[in-house]
């Protein structure tokens, strides 16, 4: 075993299309994370795990670490529940979700802080939590990044840094790498628990790497998300209509 452990290359914060601003279903994603390189993504869909969980379970095939979570809508914003077998309700407080995640087993991640327009948990509701997403690919500057680091430093809290990728040619951008001491550095990313990943991520065992997505490109997916919301919301409100997320398609 070597002194520093294994060390794996995970993205934290990718959606699929379980979520309504998706693009690609779980099997694309996890084999294009193979293929750049990456030892793991975390499927995190807006308010639903079912694909994360799929994506956990058939992980190993792709030779990657299987790593469950879901982006709940929290009160006070967004939060990231990694390693989390149920999907907390929508809309509770955010104490009250952070408390629900650590009971599945997971670990609270803040993505995004501070940023209004993509629901991100302000300042003064940010309280404790297990993690602060400081490095977001996809964010128009690279000052909220910067803010969003200042203050997990000064709280200590443990820092990741993640694509928020909405269609395959974004993961990866950014991601966090993850060291385990305790895990030989020759073992098989697909072999490790996901609960020594997150015990990891709890441990503040991590450290940034990536950039940002070109300033057109996140624009654009931003745009699209905010119509795909908007349609989704609309048709759940209205009798006899089922809501699916666009990219699904036609079944």
């Amino acid at each position: 075993m070597s002194e520093q452990g294994a060390v794996l290359r995970v993205d934290p914060h990718v959606h699929s299309d379980g979520s309504y601003d998706g693009h690609d279903p779980v099997e694309l994603v996890l084999e294009h994370a193979a293929d750049i390189g990456l030892d793991g993504v975390v499927v995190t869909d807006h308010d639903a795990i079912e694909e994360s969980l799929h994506a956990a379970e058939i992980a190993d095939e792709y030779g990657l670490v299987g790593i469950p979570g879901v982006e709940v809508s929290t009160a006070a914003g967004h939060l990231l529940a990694i390693g989390v077998t149920e999907c907390p309700p929508r809309g509770l407080p955010f104490e009250e979700t952070v408390e629900r995640v650590r009971d599945d087993g997971g670990v609270a991640v803040v993505p995004h802080p501070f940023q209004r327009s993509r629901h991100g948990v302000r300042k003064r509701n940010l309280g404790e939590c297990d993690g602060i997403e400081v490095y977001n690919s996809m964010v128009f500057t690279g000052y909220r990044n910067r803010r969003a680091r200042t203050f997990a430093a000064r709280g200590e809290y443990p820092m990741l840094g993640a694509s928020d990728a909405h269609s395959i040619r974004h993961v990866g951008r950014a991601y966090t790498e993850i060291t385990l001491p305790s895990v030989d550095s020759e073992t098989s990313p697909e072999t490790i628990d996901a609960s020594t990943v997150v015990e990891a991520i709890r441990a503040g065992d991590t450290d940034l790497r990536g950039r940002r997505t070109p300033i057109h490109r996140s624009t654009r997916q931003y745009a699209k998300g905010s119509l795909r919301k908007a349609t989704y919301h609309l048709t759940a409100a209205l009798p006899y209509v089922t809501p699916r997320p666009a990219s699904l398609g036609n079944s």
